[in-house]
């Protein structure tokens, strides 16, 4: 196949490709995204009221409560089922707060519990978040000796 019969080739297979590809609309994407993304920071940021007046914490208790609060309630509803629907319709907005951190550990862990609890459960867990959870604590360590040694 010559050069040019090769780029004619190529582009009609792209046109046939692509003509069984929705057309995306980014603007809209891109702002259910944010709406989406925002209310999750809302929703954080009410809590964070929340604990600070009704319970009295502040600094470092605040903001774990508050990270805390917010992984049990993505937790709980990945759980539910309901997560998995926001995601679908919020895309990257859902996935950016820790809540989607709190999906990507809770999502492997619910597929693969039919496979027991230690080799599905246990072990699927961390299959996602993993890798995150292993950089953050090694980064975590490193930049600790480093402020105990400097």
């Amino acid at each position: 196949m010559t050069g040019k019969n090769r780029k004619n080739y190529n582009k009609n297979y792209i046109a046939y490709v692509n003509s069984f590809d929705p057309p995306t609309n980014h603007f809209k994407n891109c702002l259910r995204a944010f709406l989406v993304g925002g209310l999750i920071c809302t929703i954080g940021q009410f809590l964070r009221y929340i604990f600070e007046y009704a319970f009295s914490l502040s600094g470092d208790e605040l903001a774990g409560a508050v990270s805390v609060a917010l992984i049990f309630l993505g937790t709980l509803l990945t759980g539910l089922g309901v997560y998995d629907r926001i995601g679908k319709n919020a895309g990257a907005g859902s996935i950016v707060p820790i809540t989607g951190f709190a999906n990507s550990v809770a999502s492997p862990a619910i597929e693969f519990k039919t496979e027991g609890m230690v080799y599905g459960l246990a072990a699927k867990m961390f299959t996602v978040a993993g890798p995150i959870i292993v950089f953050g604590v090694l980064a975590g360590t490193a930049v600790g000796l480093l402020y105990l040694f400097l």
